[in-house]
């Protein structure tokens, strides 16, 4: 295995392990506790505000983060150089996206109290893309576990503060909506502080700076990155915005409430990927620079990111009633079927972290945002024609659509651009691994009667027969792990 290889899986330990204790519990134990708590119409219109907030969120970081973890990944040196003065850039995108986001919330036909919200929710980006542009500078100078550990920070504030109020009887009567947002502020200020103390320790300044001629430089350059990220956020959160909105009062709130249960999941799944893009950003980015082969490093990511992806989406598929029956009281049946469409992207977006972001460290961003441009107008158009017929289903199909055909633009992008060899050995492997997959979930579904019992030993079986068929080896992984 190369360092750079070694460095990957090790950090990748680390932040998975972190990541893997905190966010699961916050997505299924705090976000459904209080989608319970609440209602589904209630959750179902902050699950829908909460995406729209995040529609325009370009605004706030005009793919500054991005562009700030590659260069800083390539010229260390640039950090003390370019902190303050980005910090700066970054208050005034602030306040631009705050304006924008309550005209656009005013001019969709948001009420008072749910414009209160967006608000809240509004701000709440603004520091969490604060503590994400804080992050890309320890990502950059490869400080990978602090990284780590305040990439949970957040979450792990927030799981204190919601557990105390959703089970430690603080206050009497039903619990609020709002106090859900409330206690997501507070986190994201506390976070927002420890970073800036430990960024500030590395890259020492001696006041805020305005340059506007320094600032210019920075938006030319990252614009590319902003289009891209801007065009993939359509895609990936317009569906609930659309379903509250065009389906009739009450029952658009309901759906996105029912859309929210099955995507929680999905969120939790592709947590994962993000995580990994989030590592291989800045590892890409020094290997290219140095003209060094990235295809090994390619290979390792999408074998050790698309078998669980498999196995996890044959899974929710087979299980889909069981595993909704068990999380919600609420809707149980229709959320079933979402779930089951909906999680068919996982594989989708798992190929899309790894090749998007190959792509991205590259700079290949015009083929990029000529991708998801058409993803997104694409996306609009089947959302338009499925929700009225088919409502949440008809989001999450749509949804699955469009990931699967951007996926693959992706792939082909690299491959032509990369020269990559098609790699016969891991197609045919694939081609084993898929429908042997799907037959152990069907056997473990006819031989068991307890459920949980056959989805433990289906997700047993089918990694085992990942290794037996070599997609995985364990050799490999446990001596980066060991040699690292």
């Amino acid at each position: 295995a190369t360092p750079m290889q070694k460095k990957f899986i090790q950090n990748l330990a680390l932040l998975l392990l972190l990541n893997l204790c905190i966010k699961p519990f916050w997505i299924l134990g705090i976000d459904r506790a209080v989608q319970q708590a609440v209602g589904t119409e209630d959750y179902g219109m902050y699950f829908a505000i909460f995406n729209f907030s995040f529609l325009l969120n370009i605004l706030l970081d005009f793919g500054i983060t991005n562009f700030n973890n590659k260069n800083i990944a390539q010229n260390n040196h640039l950090i003390n150089k370019h902190f303050s003065s980005i910090l700066v850039l970054k208050f005034m995108l602030g306040v631009v996206f705050m304006v924008v986001t309550m005209l656009a919330g005013a001019l969709i036909g948001y009420s008072r109290f749910q414009l209160g919200l967006l608000a809240l929710m509004g701000f709440n980006q603004f520091l969490a893309f604060m503590i994400l542009y804080m992050r890309s500078n320890l990502a950059g100078l490869h400080l990978f576990k602090t990284d780590s550990i305040i990439s949970v920070l957040d979450r792990s504030l927030m799981i204190l503060f919601c557990s105390l109020l959703l089970w430690g009887h603080v206050f009497e009567g039903k619990f609020q909506i709002e106090w859900f947002i409330y206690t997501q502020t507070f986190s994201y200020i506390l976070t927002t502080i420890i970073t800036f103390f430990i960024v500030f320790r590395k890259a020492p300044f001696k006041r805020l700076t305005w340059n506007r001629a320094f600032f210019v430089l920075i938006l030319k350059k990252s614009f590319p990155f902003a289009i891209l990220v801007l065009l993939m956020t359509f895609y990936n959160r317009v569906d609930t915005v659309m379903l509250e909105r065009i389906l009739p009062n009450g029952s658009g709130a309901t759906q996105s409430g029912i859309y929210a249960s099955a995507y929680r999941l999905l969120d939790s799944a592709n947590m994962i990927s993000f995580l990994f893009a989030g590592l291989l950003l800045p590892m890409f980015a020094r290997m290219l620079r140095h003209k060094e082969s990235v295809e090994q490093l390619v290979k390792l990511a999408f074998t050790i990111l698309l078998t669980p992806a498999i196995v996890i989406t044959v899974a929710c598929a087979f299980y889909n009633v069981d595993i909704m029956d068990l999380l919600y009281e609420e809707h149980v049946l229709e959320s079933a079927q979402v779930f089951s469409v909906l999680m068919g992207c996982f594989m989708a977006t798992s190929v899309s972290y790894i090749f998007g972001t190959l792509l991205t460290a590259n700079g290949n961003l015009f083929q990029l945002n000529l991708m998801a441009g058409s993803g997104m107008v694409f996306n609009l158009i089947l959302n338009a024609v499925l929700i009225p017929k088919f409502m949440a289903e008809g989001a999450a199909l749509s949804s699955l659509i469009t990931q699967c055909i951007t996926a693959l633009l992706q792939v082909y992008l690299a491959q032509r651009i990369f020269k990559f060899k098609t790699n016969v050995r891991l197609l045919t492997q694939l081609f084993i691994f898929i429908p042997m997959v799907i037959l152990l979930a069907y056997l473990s579904k006819l031989l068991f009667m307890n459920w949980f019992l056959g989805l433990i030993l289906f997700s047993g079986a089918s990694i085992i027969f990942a290794f037996a068929i070599g997609l995985l080896h364990i050799k490999s992984i446990f001596r980066i792990l060991k040699y690292g």
